[in-house]
């Protein structure tokens, strides 16, 4: 059996959106993003983070800061009832050959194989270009970019939100 999926990236969409983030002290959640997800989960979607953590290749913080980073943020989730399926991320630089790191698909297809997702009936809500080429690359179609601080001249996004909040007015069922 097949999953609907919503994919969600952390810097910028999950949390405001500060360089190189690792420190939970510095972490904010979104306005928004937990309404949003609970909104996605009751209408039958699970939800996957992907993120670039190009940090960890640049030796800005390590893997271990990362995952502590993220066992904390999953922690906050299930206190508000959200279920999140998965945190996928690539640690590699930009200069990097590997077929993870955004716009590349690599995360969304690994997460595709291992969860068995259906990604014709799935979501990206990215606040990057490179967000919305790598799910389209994947398969995904359906997407909406959140207005953020990146230039953005023009973009493959479905939708654009000034919001997470916002996308609940978009994805309904």
């Amino acid at each position: 059996m097949t999953i609907k999926t919503i994919f969600l990236d952390r810097d910028g969409v999950v949390n405001i959106d500060k360089n190189y983030l690792f420190k939970i002290n510095d972490f904010e959640f979104n306005k928004g993003i937990f309404k949003a997800c609970l909104h996605f989960q009751n209408i039958g979607f699970k939800i996957i983070i992907i993120t670039n953590q190009s940090g960890i290749a640049r030796g800005l913080y390590s893997e271990n800061d990362f995952l502590i980073l993220t066992k904390w943020m999953l922690l906050e989730f299930e206190k508000n009832n959200i279920e999140i399926l998965d945190v996928l991320y690539c640690p590699h630089g930009p200069k990097s050959h590997c077929k993870c790191r955004k716009p590349k698909p690599g995360m969304f297809i690994e997460a595709k194989n291992t969860h068995k997702i259906e990604m014709e009936k799935s979501w990206m809500i990215g606040d990057k270009e490179s967000d919305i080429e790598a799910a389209n690359l994947a398969g995904i179609n359906q997407t909406i970019l959140v207005k953020s601080d990146h230039k953005i001249d023009k973009s493959n996004a479905m939708f654009f939100v000034d919001s997470i909040y916002q996308a609940n007015q978009i994805i309904t069922n």
